[in-house]
């Protein structure tokens, strides 16, 4: 036996994990049964084009909504501190 590979031989957990295949992330339908499984983000499984579609527009409308957050925090006003008596601005500033 290799070093950091472990085998589990033991009859005493008969628990079965869920393989992430079997059911649609959204609705938790089960998938398969020879029909088509829609992906999303890599390994992220649907039921219909419907459930991908609702769940695209939940994470975007959090990503929207993390970055107004983000963006409210850090630009609030305008930020100037002072170090070793000098104004420094912190604002990100455009150059054309």
């Amino acid at each position: 036996m290799r070093t950091g590979m472990r085998y589990h031989a033991g009859g005493e957990d008969h628990r079965r994990e869920s393989h992430f295949l079997e059911a649609c992330f959204l609705c938790r339908r089960p998938l398969g049964f020879n029909r088509d499984i829609f992906m999303y983000k890599g390994n992220t499984p649907f039921c219909s084009k419907e459930c991908r579609q609702e769940q695209i527009e939940i994470d975007e409308a959090q990503e929207k909504s993390w970055r107004i957050s983000s963006s409210s925090s850090s630009s609030s006003a305008d930020k100037t501190t002072t170090t070793n008596k000098k104004n420094v601005r912190t604002d990100t500033v455009a150059v054309a």
